[in-house]
């Protein structure tokens, strides 16, 4: 019995130091590709905008955002677990914390490979976060909980949502260019080759996986109708 209560407190917390780094990579990598000036993934995008207008650093922004996103739960009925909440704080918190350590990129040679480890690293994040199965993000959860309420598909939804947040985003100054492509192409079959690098064993059902933003990733069929809402033990990305 000891040796199992041994294990389970090992692998607990092998699970939320996952998370917790996840988390913390994810606001690090975002604010890379705001250092590199050359596109911004889909809710960066909004993040930007929002702070060009405002005045306030983007990671407060993104907190911001996420609170408000989370509030949109209570009326869609979705659950929020420890990811959920840890989510809408370390991302922001992160992220300006690593643009106070990165200064502004000049030089073209430099800020192109800046972009490509943004991008990367938010594929390893995203892999570390998901594969602790703590809850999904904050905008993953709207974006199912619209699934259930309106019936409509989970690639209708999720496509609505990203080009209401890129077009508002865009409007407010946000950074939109090959940054946002390349970080739509990629951050999918990163996430998905991360995600099994970084997987624990789990007797329970596997998680439902959404990339963020992007291309969804051992998600239910595109042109499904209404999906079930995941459990406190599974995961969606971030952002």
């Amino acid at each position: 019995m000891a040796r199992s209560t041994g294990r389970s407190t090992t692998h607990l917390t092998r699970r939320l130091v996952q998370l917790y780094v996840g988390l913390a990579l994810y606001g690090a990598s975002s604010a890379l590709l705001v250092r590199a000036g050359l596109g911004l993934e889909p809710w960066g995008v909004l993040h930007q905008g929002l702070a060009e207008l405002t005045g306030i650093s983007i990671g407060v922004v993104s907190i911001i955002v996420g609170a408000v996103v989370l509030l949109l739960w209570i009326p869609l009925r979705q659950r929020p677990g420890l990811g959920t909440v840890s989510n809408v704080f370390v991302v922001g918190l992160a992220m300006d914390g690593t643009l106070a350590v990165v200064g502004d990129l000049d030089a073209l040679g430099v800020r192109i490979p800046v972009m490509v480890l943004g991008i990367v690293l938010n594929g390893v994040a995203t892999g570390l976060y998901i594969a602790a199965r703590f809850g999904p993000g904050p905008r993953d959860g709207l974006m199912t909980g619209l699934n259930q309420i309106t019936g409509r598909s989970i690639r209708l939804v999720r496509t609505a949502i990203e080009v209401a947040v890129v077009v508002t985003g865009f409007l407010l100054g946000g950074s939109l260019g090959a940054g946002t492509v390349l970080y739509a192409l990629a951050i999918g079959p990163l996430a998905q080759l991360f995600l099994r690098l970084f997987a624990l064993p789990e007797a329970s059902a596997p998680a439902v996986v959404v990339a963020s933003g992007e291309p969804s990733t051992l998600a239910p069929d595109a042109g499904s109708g209404p999906v079930a809402a995941p459990t406190p033990g599974q995961a969606i990305l971030p952002q």
